[in-house]
């Protein structure tokens, strides 16, 4: 395995489950903006969040779709790594969507998935800093390099069977 596919995996250990993050957009001075919200991703790391539809995150990423995501640090003495997430945002309305990304903790501020004011953020990272507190510097995922690992790494098994075929 790559070793951007052995840090997509670690990547993905810290958001495979809800986690509190800042996500920081640009308003309409372009000025940066941050928030908390609960953020998780799946393994191509795909990153996820809900919020309200007339928010002001939403206004902000309807003119501009930067974001930036911080998470992984809950305390200091207890943090062993943190996420810097640079990415691109969009708004998802579609109740495919929005019923695939909804939990039972929404109910205490939507009626449910086809509540009209519970919008989806799907974020599509371009570069993940993992930043351990043992390291001084982050170990950095792009996501072109992990399309081109990703693809190699389904290569190698192709190769293998014709090998045994061969002898």
């Amino acid at each position: 395995m790559s070793d951007m596919l052995k840090l997509q995996k670690k990547i993905f250990a810290k958001l495979a489950k809800p986690t509190l993050a800042a996500v920081a957009t640009v308003t309409k001075d372009g000025k940066p903006w941050a928030r908390y919200v609960m953020v998780y991703a799946d393994k191509d790391l795909n990153i996820a969040f809900s919020t309200f539809k007339g928010s002001r995150k939403v206004s902000h990423l309807r003119k501009n779709s930067d974001v930036h995501v911080l998470c992984g640090a809950t305390t200091v003495k207890g943090t062993k790594a943190y996420l810097q997430i640079q990415g691109k945002a969009r708004i998802s309305t579609d109740p495919k969507v929005k019923r695939a990304h909804w939990n039972p903790g929404l109910k205490a501020y939507f009626s449910g998935p086809s509540d009209p004011n519970y919008v989806v953020v799907l974020v599509q990272p371009s570069q993940i800093e993992y930043q351990s507190m043992k390291a001084m510097g982050p170990e950095v995922w792009d996501a072109k390099a992990a399309v081109k690992a990703k693809k190699a790494a389904a290569k190698k098994p192709a190769k293998k069977k014709a090998a045994k075929k061969r002898k």
